[in-house]
């Protein structure tokens, strides 16, 4: 019966999300409000790779394509620093030097130009995507603060003004306002002396990230959603009209359908289908720590590429981009590189109280753009990986996207510049 009704109508009616983080989980939300429905399944679990540990930041205003420019000039200097926050270990890794020197090629103004133009209109998008499912039994939290950013000197704040106002040129409309080192240790007295300027940026939010992903898996399976954790996706075969997906333990499931949303991983079942755009893990490490007095909003450190959220009577502390395997174990050395560039800039933190020390491998492509989208090789598979930092921010809306285009069959205009196959 079900691949009758497909035949008949062109609408699936059934979907496999490989992928429990928030991009899975959000397709898989809104191919339910269309009718799908759904089965999920997860190498490990709900939540267990980047979509846990991250800052927790929803900030269209800093959702802006990794490959600038000044990160390739940046990397070039600190790239045999352990201590740095963008940090490739030296090893005999030849795909991921060609993945660094195809990311090189695209840090020019021209191509960032580009990336910025496509993510656009996730940005403008990313906060009413955000409210359709708070306001439909996902209970958690979303809290509107703005984020600022701290700089030790004027000067420095310029990098992050000049970003803003190529931000604000290419069409994204961004609300910040200048401030001094005494308006910022006003406002947050977790910034230290040495801070002399900040930028607060308006209009911006922050969320439990993994109270969030936990609340969404909960949803999709209160609407009769079926979530399988211990299912290590290997690929994906067509049969007549319908899609199966095979596990390294033997098992299968098969639907109408199949959405791909495995961040890092995703090479690992890309390759079969043509993808030629790679995706490597851009892992980031985070922690919590307690503070002396309560945090009063997000609180970012460009010059260290530092994230601090307030978290459960506490902050939480991220930061780095680390190029190595996506199941590589955490590399204490990194938290101490954390530790050691933020703790002179910031106060009343008890850096040695700190728990829920954490990596997370986030997908991260050469151009700046994520992969959302039907796989023309392949029939019945799409993807949705590759968001690099911004998952958080851009996950729902690329469910709302991508459940669109499949049940629908029209590729949303927005979604024409993350081609699979490009």
């Amino acid at each position: 019966m079900r691949s009758t009704v497909r035949e008949i109508t062109g609408t699936p009616r059934t979907a496999v999300v490989v992928g429990a983080g928030v991009v899975g989980l959000s397709t898989a939300w809104f191919l339910q409000e269309r009718g799908v429905e759904v089965t999920v399944v997860d190498r490990t679990g709900v939540a267990a790779g980047a979509s846990w540990g991250n800052a927790g930041w929803l900030s269209p205003a800093l959702a802006v394509p990794l490959n600038e420019p000044t990160v390739l000039r940046y990397g070039l200097r600190t790239i045999l620093d352990p201590g740095a926050p963008l940090h490739v270990p030296v090893s005999w890794d030849p795909p991921l030097w060609r993945f660094l020197a195809r990311f090189a090629a695209h840090c020019r103004w021209g191509a960032w130009d580009r990336a910025m133009w496509a993510n656009l209109p996730l940005n403008a998008e990313c906060l009413e995507a955000f409210d359709v499912l708070t306001a439909n039994a996902v209970q958690a939290p979303m809290v509107e603060a703005p984020i600022t950013a701290v700089f030790e000197t004027a000067q420095q704040s310029a990098g992050l003004l000049r970003e803003l106002r190529r931000v604000d040129e290419a069409g994204q409309r961004v609300d910040y306002t200048g401030l001094t080192g005494t308006e910022v240790r006003e406002q947050l007295p977790q910034v230290s002396d040495r801070i002399r300027a900040g930028v607060r940026l308006h209009g911006q939010r922050f969320v439990d990230p993994g109270e969030f992903v936990a609340s969404l898996a909960r949803s999709v399976t209160a609407r009769g959603g079926i979530i399988r954790g211990g299912f290590d996706a290997t690929g994906t075969r067509r049969q007549r009209h319908e899609v199966t997906v095979r596990s390294t333990s033997g098992e299968a499931v098969t639907a109408d359908v199949v959405v791909l949303a495995t961040g890092a991983w995703l090479s690992r079942l890309g390759s079969e289908l043509g993808v030629r755009v790679p995706i490597r893990a851009g892992r980031g490490y985070s922690f919590t720590v307690p503070t002396d007095e309560p945090v009063a909003g997000p609180i970012y450190l460009p010059g260290v590429r530092v994230a601090c959220t307030p978290y459960r009577d506490g902050l939480r502390v991220a930061g780095t981009m680390e190029f190595r395997g996506p199941d590589d174990p955490l590399d204490p050395a990194r938290i101490r590189a954390i530790i050691a560039s933020a703790s002179p800039l910031l106060r009343g933190v008890r850096w040695e109280e700190r728990t829920d020390q954490w990596v997370g491998p986030r997908p991260v492509t050469p151009d700046g753009c994520p992969l959302i989208g039907a796989v023309p090789t392949a029939p019945g598979v799409y993807l949705a990986s590759g968001h690099g930092m911004w998952g958080l921010t851009h996950g729902p809306i690329t469910g709302r996207l991508l459940a669109e285009q499949i049940t629908t069959g029209k590729q949303p205009e927005l979604l024409r510049a993350f081609n699979p196959l490009r």
